[in-house]
């Protein structure tokens, strides 16, 4: 059976400095992100893009997105599979390209969880579940680029 889900998200603009869009130079890229009872993210562009370095921008959210997404599904795959994860570390990396029409795309990311699991005798086990929880990620099927995984599992 399929199930749609709908999620709602605001996005306002908070870089008018008095002239709006005048000038390429002359307007912030701060925006405001809220969803109800959640707390506010406050974003930006990639300092790159004249963006707020202080600030979340885009690209970021979106490797956050893929590596929270990963470990959500390994978790679920762990419990399915009866592995017990005692702690669950990333440190997730994402190439982008730009074009020289302004426009660009990311080429692929990397997530590299580390798990430490109960049973020293699961971690082959365990290590075999990032290929399921790649397939059942949300955010890693509706991306048009790769997302690799490279997993070190270790028993406490």
């Amino acid at each position: 059976m399929t199930m749609t889900h709908h999620y709602d998200v605001q996005l306002t603009w908070e870089g008018n400095r008095g002239t709006g869009t005048s000038h390429y130079r002359e307007y912030g890229r701060e925006v405001r992100v809220e969803a109800a009872g959640k707390p506010t993210i406050a974003g930006s562009a990639d300092p790159t893009f004249h963006g707020n370095a202080d600030r979340w921008n885009p690209e970021e959210l979106l490797l956050v997105a893929l590596s929270q997404c990963h470990l959500l599904s390994y978790l679920h795959a762990a419990t399915q599979h009866g592995v017990t994860v005692l702690s669950y570390t990333d440190e997730a990396t994402a190439t982008m390209e730009t074009s020289p029409d302004g426009g660009g795309r990311f080429t692929s990311a990397t997530v590299r969880p580390r798990v430490t699991i109960s049973d020293p005798s699961q971690i082959e086990l365990a290590d075999s579940l990032h290929e399921q929880a790649n397939r059942q990620c949300f955010i890693a099927a509706s991306v048009n680029f790769p997302v690799h995984h490279e997993a070190v599992t270790v028993a406490e």
